[in-house]
């Protein structure tokens, strides 16, 4: 797999990346364990977005000035923020899991911050290494991609029939794994992993957490990751567009998680964006969709299955109030 964009890029998007993480880090040790207002959640993913459109004009610019074309131009910008999209959009399912993680576990909002925060780094190392990996076996075997077409269009039908349904977390495999691996104790201690209970060493349920949490991710990344291929076989646009919809997934998740409710058909509508990227791929050699067409198609579900998701909302009761999760 080859690309157009130059090795500076390559060094600024590392340089960026980097950047971006420390000063998280030092903004999360600044403020220390507290809840995340909708305000904040706000803001912050504002400056996430802000970044990753700046990026991409970046991006625009480096492929304009190093080819001369601003046909081409055009194309690896679209293909940016299409798959930037498209990450975001999957990246909505995977946030619903987190917050009935969350809920399950009674984790203090409080804490949720350093959860989340491990959680994008373990993503972005892994999701650098699976899309590398990917990247070669396509570029080696391009009977891969029906491949990938297939898992997608059955993970978007999966996806759809699972939507609406209450998951039940208690007969996770996983969970029930960690259980019998390690002693857990019932209650938080703070934010460490290990507490000293009559003298005896116990897992916290914060340690739960963070490896369910981390589970989920290498679940999700499994579809996202060759949605993106079906989008452009640029190894710098999967890689970036991928962790810049990743860093602000904290944010996201503090946003999302006050409109959870108010979204409850959007789990329909990645469904049918799966199923549309599956069938995309798969016809790759057949009909060429071009990349503008892909981002109109994403970008309208999206918004229609938002749309019918304000309109057909449950109302609350006269006096009632929204669960505590979702004020």
């Amino acid at each position: 797999m080859s690309t157009v964009v130059p090795t500076w890029l390559w060094a600024v998007f590392v340089g960026v990346v980097i950047i971006s993480l420390i000063l998280d880090f030092v903004v999360l040790r600044k403020q220390g364990a507290h809840e995340v207002s909708v305000k904040e959640a706000i803001n912050w993913s504002l400056v996430w977005v802000g970044l990753s459109v700046a990026f991409m004009g970046l991006l625009w610019w480096a492929v304009r000035d190093g080819s001369g074309s601003t046909e081409l131009a055009n194309t690896k910008a679209l293909e940016f923020i299409t798959g930037y999209l498209i990450e975001k959009s999957l990246a909505v399912d995977n946030i619903f899991v987190f917050l009935m993680i969350f809920t399950y576990f009674a984790v203090p909002a409080a804490y949720q911050k350093r959860v989340l925060m491990m959680g994008i780094i373990g993503a972005i190392v892994l999701r650098t290494v699976m899309i590398l990996v990917g990247g070669w076996l396509i570029a080696q075997f391009h009977w891969i991609l029906y491949l990938f077409g297939a898992f997608l269009l059955i993970t978007g039908v999966k996806m759809w029939w699972a939507a609406g349904q209450e998951p039940d977390l208690e007969s996770n495999p996983a969970l029930k794994l960690l259980r019998k691996v390690m002693p857990v104790s019932q209650n938080f201690d703070g934010e460490r992993f290990f507490t000293i209970e009559n003298g005896k060493r116990l897992a916290t349920p914060m340690l739960l957490v963070i490896a369910l949490v981390g589970m989920t991710d290498v679940i999700f990344a499994v579809d996202s990751i060759p949605a993106i291929f079906a989008i452009t076989s640029d190894p710098f646009i999967v890689l970036s567009s991928n962790i810049f919809a990743i860093l602000g997934l904290r944010a996201m998740y503090f946003l999302l998680a006050a409109m959870a409710s108010k979204f409850h058909l959007l789990s329909y509508g990645l469904a049918v964006v799966l199923v549309f990227i599956g069938g995309k791929m798969m016809l790759i050699d057949v009909i060429k969709i071009p990349v503008l067409l892909s981002l109109g198609v994403v970008v309208g579900i999206l918004a229609l299955t938002m749309w019918l998701s304000v309109r057909t909302a449950p109302r609350l009761p006269e006096g009632g109030q929204e669960p505590p999760a979702l004020r």
